[in-house]
């Protein structure tokens, strides 16, 4: 199966949808696909040898790494429609696997012009992204237009793979086509040492065991004004790890920029806790896959568990809840060493059984089949 993988942004880049993106073409790859990715020729880091990447002009790509509107975005859109559009005529794809909306939307209109099938891959639904970007006021309004655009999407596409139950579910309300839920995957690695979590606990001034961490980007659906809130009411610090930290303006939160994954993992490994204080549902944080991996007792919503039980392998929150509880779940963790091992133990065991790369790209595949093949 020839499988077409587009994403309208940077790539490769540190953020959860270009890991996402990244280790899927990779596992449907060794799973026996034939995979191409399409995507801006903008990111951090040097392209991967191991990938067939069809990347647009570095010229035309957005430069930066945020998500939301950016200027360049629509003429980047245009190449990136007209790379695919080119490559599907030279030699046709049996699939569009497309991630996030923007790249469903780009599916389609190579669809109209004699493409592949289109499989959309839900990160997250566009009626809570898009909400978060406009001040209270205009909202509910940007709510009900992200709407639209996923009910226009899980209406048209071919297939729908939902990396979450909640987002699988939503667009189901809209639409009867094919749909699965695939979470994200992520390997078990070595877990760094003990002088290499001290040396980078130390780098930062963080006593290792002793401190909250966040890691991931800023943008302002993840919500970290609350957890600015809840870290005033902590006698722990707590850190946020990020590749791009421009425009942070917190007063209670430790804002470090690292870039890249390697240097943050010995910071999640030398941490006591892990939050993700976001409300937008709908995806699964790639985020939580590294407090997994890292054995971290995790404090979430409960919209957002991507499957962790309350007090069993996560320790989870009401959506709607008051910064106050968010910093009450951390002050509990932080207070009881006993329980956050045995939840980060827990966790990690949930990520080795449910989140190998190799069955979930097989269930993938099985997925994609199911819907015609081009001639």
């Amino acid at each position: 199966m020839r499988i077409a993988l587009l994403g309208a942004f940077p790539f490769p880049s540190p953020q959860g949808s270009q890991v996402y993106l990244r280790d899927q073409a990779r596992a449907l790859a060794k799973a026996g696909a034939s995979v191409s990715v399409f995507c801006y020729g903008s990111g951090d880091g040097n392209p991967l040898s191991d990938l067939d990447l069809r990347r647009i002009p570095r010229s035309v790509s957005p430069v930066g790494l945020r998500s939301g509107f950016q200027f360049r975005k629509p003429m980047a859109d245009g190449f990136l429609l007209d790379a695919l559009v080119r490559a599907h005529a030279d030699q046709p794809f049996d699939r569009v696997l497309a991630h996030n909306a923007e790249a469903a939307l780009l599916g389609l209109a190579a669809r109209r012009l004699g493409g592949a099938p289109v499989v959309y891959a839900v990160h997250t639904l566009v009626e809570e992204e898009l909400a978060s970007y406009f001040p209270a006021q205009f909202a509910p309004r940007a709510r009900r237009f992200g709407r639209a655009i996923d009910r226009f999407l899980a209406r048209r596409v071919d297939g729908i793979l939902a990396l979450s139950r909640e987002a699988g579910e939503a667009l189901a309300r809209h639409s009867a086509r094919p749909r699965v839920e695939i979470p994200p995957g992520c390997e078990v690695g070595v877990a760094p040492t003990p002088q290499e979590i001290g040396r980078a606990c130390q780098q930062h001034a963080l006593e290792p065991g002793r401190y909250v961490v966040y890691a991931g980007n800023l943008d302002a659906y993840q919500n970290l004004a609350a957890l600015d809130r809840a870290a005033a009411d902590l006698d722990a610090p707590v850190a946020v790890f990020s590749h791009d930290t421009s425009g942070a303006r917190f007063d209670h939160l430790r804002v470090v920029q690292i870039d890249s994954a390697q240097k943050t993992r010995p910071l999640l490994y030398g941490s006591a806790v892990a939050v993700l204080p976001r409300r937008s549902a709908g995806g699964f944080p790639i985020k939580l896959l590294n407090y997994m991996e890292a054995g971290l007792p995790i404090v979430t919503r409960r919209h957002l568990s991507g499957g962790l039980v309350h007090d069993r392998t996560g320790w989870l929150i009401d959506p709607d809840s008051h910064p106050r509880a968010l910093a009450e779940a951390l002050r509990l963790l932080l207070g009881d060493a006993e329980r956050a091992a045995r939840l980060g133990a827990a966790a990690r065991r949930q990520l080795a059984s449910r989140h190998a790369w190799p069955e979930l790209a097989r269930h993938t595949l099985k997925f994609l089949r199911t819907l015609p093949i081009n001639p």
